[in-house]
């Protein structure tokens, strides 16, 4: 089991979550590891919060809403956000829209980004995501061991 998935939750309860997203990503993926660090550095505003996909937590969300379990040898194909975890309008963003969902999230002028990026259509904007995504481990890497979290990122993991 990876570092990000045996961190304990820190949130006492799904209230505490607020209005935040719930980024899920691929904790074997160096590509999504980075992708995870350049959001913390980021998010001044704490809007985000992080779970790894071969964790518990993740496995119960995507049971919840149909979504096949990441294999364990490749890992999940994509990154999801989602939107009211743990409440009546969950909803789970994927692929291009996750990270439109997510950039919005962030200080200026990364909701621009999101914007201009989201004139794109969709189809185009997904197909660019899952080339990327095909290609992640093969230039990024594949992790053995996970980055350690400095206590302050902890605070952000679920």
């Amino acid at each position: 089991m990876r570092l990000w998935a045996r961190i304990p939750l820190k949130v006492s309860c799904l209230a505490e979550l607020g209005d935040r997203l719930v980024v899920i990503f691929d904790g074997h993926c160096g590509l999504c590891n980075r992708t995870v660090r350049w959001l913390l550095r980021r998010d001044r505003r704490d809007q985000l919060r992080f779970v790894a996909s071969e964790s518990e937590m993740a496995a119960g969300l995507l049971a919840r809403h149909g979504i096949n379990s990441p294999d364990a040898e490749s890992g999940p194909a994509t990154i999801l956000a989602v939107l009211n975890f743990g409440g009546p309008a969950e909803r789970v963003l994927a692929r291009s829209e996750a990270v439109l969902a997510l950039l919005g999230q962030l200080p200026k002028p990364w909701p621009a980004v999101a914007t201009a990026l989201g004139w794109i259509p969709r189809p185009l904007r997904d197909l660019g995501y899952r080339l990327i995504a095909r290609w992640r481990y093969r230039i990024w890497g594949r992790l053995e061991s996970c980055p350690v979290p400095t206590a302050e990122e902890r605070k952000r993991f679920l």
